[in-house]
């Protein structure tokens, strides 16, 4: 019952779907030039051949993803990749990033006729889909198409579980739509499994395949020189609040480590201008990257907000501190960081990567903090002590790399339904 009242009330709800749509572009939530595809117009011809399609919600999905997508790729030299995300940050990654024979694409909203034109145009012959974005038009639609689906790094919270539970109906048959399911965890697959997935197994957490996020060589020989001498450390993915809790802890800390500089990198590059203006009104000497200000040497803190080149201010800070922790959001991947061999601070709010925080903790490489001043004491006795950033570094790196065959694992799976798109297209 509950997948036609989802259906009756998205498709009645096309004006309001339109309004929303049109205040998200207004705020530069949607992309300007290529709105139509959010309604399932696509914007570009279908390739000839087989379309493996994968959807991939926002940034941290599309990068996990990207090891896997040059593997198909290798491994099927005729083979396209259409690669689905809804927002505009995870469309210019990918732009910058997706190798020759995949392309990106804006998944269409929720809509019954959205989703039709979409599939009319594309016609993918495999679906893989990624985590835990469940969207019941596209799912079951793709599904009754007869396309092969496949969940990749299955995510199922305790909160989302808990959630499922009332609603057992309508994720068992979206669940029974996919003929794999393969978990994060062990604890995801199993979570899985007991919302109706038929096939549900582990072979650990794609996020772990993937590559150190690349740095522009020149700009990194710049700042390091820029920089000699200087302590600093690193903010990363921050949401609002975090950077006003960095720039009082600047403060704090300036004092004991002279010539410290607070490098923020703002999870929405877009709140940069917002953010340098707090910080300069609480008395900080702030420059921004994204207006072509450089670091000088009374600087207090550099606000990174430029898209794509978090890579590039992980190698350069000594102690980074993950955002969207010190709030009640869920944390952010902290693997990037720990493949750059960077020592990792945290707030108590992880629960979207509670099993690499596990591992992390375990191995001695990143630090649980409570509160603004838990983070301002770590960070004072990290920055004195070089010795203990090195160990913690070191253990974050070979705990990012523990699961090096996970891409392996999956690509084994996958082999049957590649074997079957190679003979259809021989018939």
């Amino acid at each position: 019952m509950m997948l036609p009242l989802y259906r009756l009330l998205t498709s009645l709800g096309s004006p309001l779907i339109g309004y929303y749509l049109g205040r998200r572009k207004a705020r530069g939530k949607e992309h300007p030039t290529r709105f139509s595809e959010r309604f399932g117009h696509p914007g570009r011809d279908r390739p000839g051949g087989s379309l493996v399609w994968i959807h991939a919600a926002s940034v941290g999905e599309s990068i996990s993803v990207l090891p896997l997508i040059d593997r198909l790729l290798e491994r099927s030299p005729d083979l396209h990749v259409l690669v689905t995300t809804g927002t505009v940050t995870s469309a210019d990654l990918l732009a910058k990033r997706l190798p020759a024979r995949a392309f990106h694409q804006f998944v269409p909203v929720d809509r019954l006729s959205y989703v039709r034109r979409f599939l009319d145009h594309w016609q993918p012959d495999l679906g893989l889909w990624t985590e835990s974005e469940f969207w019941p038009n596209l799912l079951s639609e793709t599904s009754n198409r007869g396309i092969p689906l496949i969940l990749i790094n299955g995510r199922i919270s305790a909160k989302s579980f808990k959630g499922w539970q009332r609603s057992r109906g309508l994720i068992g048959k979206l669940l029974s739509g996919f003929t794999l399911c393969l978990g994060q965890t062990e604890e995801d697959a199993e979570r899985l499994r007991q919302l109706g997935a038929p096939r549900a197994v582990c072979h650990g957490n794609l996020k772990f395949a993937a590559p150190p996020l690349p740095a522009d060589a020149g700009e990194l020989q710049v700042l390091t020189g820029a920089l000699t001498g200087r302590p600093r450390w690193l903010a990363a993915s921050t949401h609002a609040g975090e950077e006003k809790t960095a720039g009082r802890i600047h403060k704090t800390l300036m004092s004991n480590h002279p010539g410290l500089l607070t490098i923020i990198v703002p999870r929405h590059p877009e709140r940069g201008t917002a953010i340098v203006r707090e910080l300069r009104s609480s008395g900080l000497n702030v420059a921004q990257r994204s207006a072509g200000e450089t670091v000088e040497a009374d600087t207090d803190v550099y606000v990174a907000d430029t898209l794509g080149e978090l890579g590039l201010f992980y190698r350069l800070a000594d102690v980074v501190f993950m955002g969207k922790s010190l709030v009640p959001l869920g944390g952010q991947n902290p693997l990037e960081a720990a493949r750059l061999e960077r020592p990792l601070l945290h707030g108590p709010h992880m629960g979207n990567f509670e099993e690499m925080v596990d591992r992390l903790k375990a191995a001695g490489a990143s630090e649980s903090v409570e509160d603004e001043a838990a983070l301002a004491a770590a960070l004072d006795s990290l920055l004195t002590d070089a010795d203990e950033r090195t160990r913690r570094g070191s253990a974050a790196r070979q705990t990012a790399e523990a699961e090096a065959g996970v891409l392996d694992a999956i690509m084994g799976e996958l082999e049957p339904f590649l074997r079957e798109l190679e003979n259809n297209e021989g018939a």
